[in-house]
């Protein structure tokens, strides 16, 4: 399993990059924006889904591990090809698009060519079940109430689970505190962080 690449840019295709890591050239498809910041010639490091099928193998690249947790959240929902996934990853920062399936926002995803309305649906329903549930262990901490508001510690666990480092989750879950009422539940603070971290 190739988990990523950092070797010198031999080629940029129309789709993908053509990487040179010990001698060895990778061809690794990539959206517009991480070959628009490849340099032929440079070193460049990427983020790396490694699909494994009978009849073929590819590589799928991306600059944060964001990108790269959201691109593999994606291939869990039924119709979602690593093709769609890599285009909807590239249509957007990631915290838009995360802050869309926890709003239930369809048309965010019907807007990246390749995703239908009920394709976008059972994004929605899959990964917003997922998300919460990234955030359930935190959110049954004992002496809990069912009432009282998502702590700091739930919100930073939540979006650790979504793919962002500690000091970003951090950031954003104090952001998200002060944005939110003292009582808000731990998806409306989430959600909170997540506009802030879209907005970075």
């Amino acid at each position: 399993m190739i988990a990523s690449l950092n070797g010198t840019v031999d080629a940029i295709l129309a789709d993908s990059l053509v990487i040179d890591a010990g001698g060895v050239g990778y061809r690794v498809f990539a959206g517009p924006a991480t070959l628009a910041a490849a340099r032929q010639g440079e070193r460049f490091k990427l983020h790396t889904h490694h699909l494994i099928r009978e009849d073929a193998q590819a590589l799928y690249g991306f600059r944060s591990t964001e990108e790269l947790g959201f691109f593999t959240l994606l291939l869990t929902v039924a119709g979602v090809g690593p093709k769609v996934a890599l285009a909807i990853v590239s249509s957007r920062p990631v915290a838009e698009l995360q802050l869309a399936v926890m709003q239930g926002d369809e048309a965010v995803l019907t807007a990246v060519s390749g995703v239908g309305k009920r394709l976008a649906g059972r994004i929605v329903l899959e990964l917003r079940e997922k998300v919460a549930a990234a955030g359930m262990a935190a959110a049954t901490l004992p002496g809990r109430g069912p009432l009282a508001g998502a702590t700091e510690s739930e919100v930073v666990a939540a979006l650790q689970a979504l793919g962002y480092s500690q000091a970003e989750a951090r950031e954003a879950a104090r952001g998200a505190l002060a944005d939110a009422p003292p009582a808000a539940s731990l998806e409306e603070r989430v959600k909170a962080a997540l506009r802030r971290l879209s907005r970075e």
